[in-house]
């Protein structure tokens, strides 16, 4: 073997492909490697959302109005609930946009690897780009409609405040927490399909659990408890007056909203490293 041959060999990248055992780490540096596959399924995902599509992208924007109208109505006009002072079709519209990340997460992820299961029977890469790929085009769409958000604050001759700062934190948050559901669900849907049927089912709940539509003052004192069990209704909170400058932050409810993300985020990942290798024999 002659010496320039002998290089190449020992620049050639390869790698070894070996089957996990319990509960293994995520292996950043292997995402890494695979970050261009990562790219084009996140761009393959929204342009296969608006193909054919009369509106396209307009899509985006419309869903969340048409949301915050409807909100706007019946909680603000029939129900009469307060909006913290700013009106109520803003006061919606800025609940929606923080739902639409968790529950657009959470939904497309989960389906990620069922949706895709020609690829993952076929050649390898790390299951985990399936899900990731999926929050790029949420971040995307959010990224729309809060254009659309700071339209509707001129508008309305609402002003920005400095609690904007730490909108991306809370919006970290909220992908962790909408990532870890969505990892568990994606590798129980490869064994359980009963899961894709569940999900459509329980997401509504959860937000009209959440306070959405609604303010927490809003909760009466004896359902309070019960209402921030649930992760989303702190970060939800924080994430409107992050934009509006509405409601009262308690730090213990936050403290606890921001552990339970992260918190589910770690379990859902490492869940999901330890039923990866059984993803193309089942699906």
């Amino acid at each position: 073997m002659s010496e320039a041959t002998a290089t190449i060999e020992h620049r050639t990248p390869h790698l070894t492909i070996r089957p996990s055992r319990g509960w293994s780490p995520i292996n950043l540096r292997e995402l890494w490697m695979f970050r261009d596959l990562l790219l084009v399924l996140a761009g393959r995902d929204v342009k296969l959302r608006y193909r054919q599509t009369a509106l396209g992208a307009i899509w985006v924007i419309l869903q969340p109005l048409m949301a915050a109208g409807i909100f706007a109505v019946v909680f603000g006009k029939v129900a009469k609930l307060p909006s913290d002072g700013v009106p109520y079709f803003l006061f919606a519209y800025a609940g929606q946009l923080g739902w639409g990340v968790f529950s657009g997460t959470l939904s497309k992820s989960s389906l990620s690897l069922v949706g895709n299961a020609h690829l993952v029977s076929k050649i390898y890469f790390p299951r985990l780009v399936l899900p990731l790929s999926t929050t790029l085009g949420v971040l995307l769409d959010f990224a729309v409609a809060l254009g659309m958000m700071v339209v509707l604050m001129a508008l309305y001759h609402v002003r920005p405040h400095a609690g904007l700062l730490l909108l991306p934190v809370w919006m970290v948050l909220i992908l962790m927490l909408s990532l870890g559901l969505g990892l568990i669900a994606a590798a129980l849907t490869v064994s359980y399909r009963d899961i894709q049927h569940i999900l459509p089912v329980i997401i509504p709940f959860i937000m009209y659990a959440s306070p959405v539509a609604y303010s927490m003052q809003a909760v009466p004192a004896s359902l309070k408890p019960f209402f921030l069990v649930n992760p989303m209704s702190g970060l939800l909170e924080a994430f409107r007056w992050s934009l509006l400058g509405t409601g009262h932050l308690r730090p213990d409810f936050l403290g606890y909203s921001a552990a339970a993300a992260v918190l589910v985020f770690f379990f859902g990942a490492f869940s999901f490293r330890k039923m990866e290798r059984k993803f193309a024999d089942v699906i």
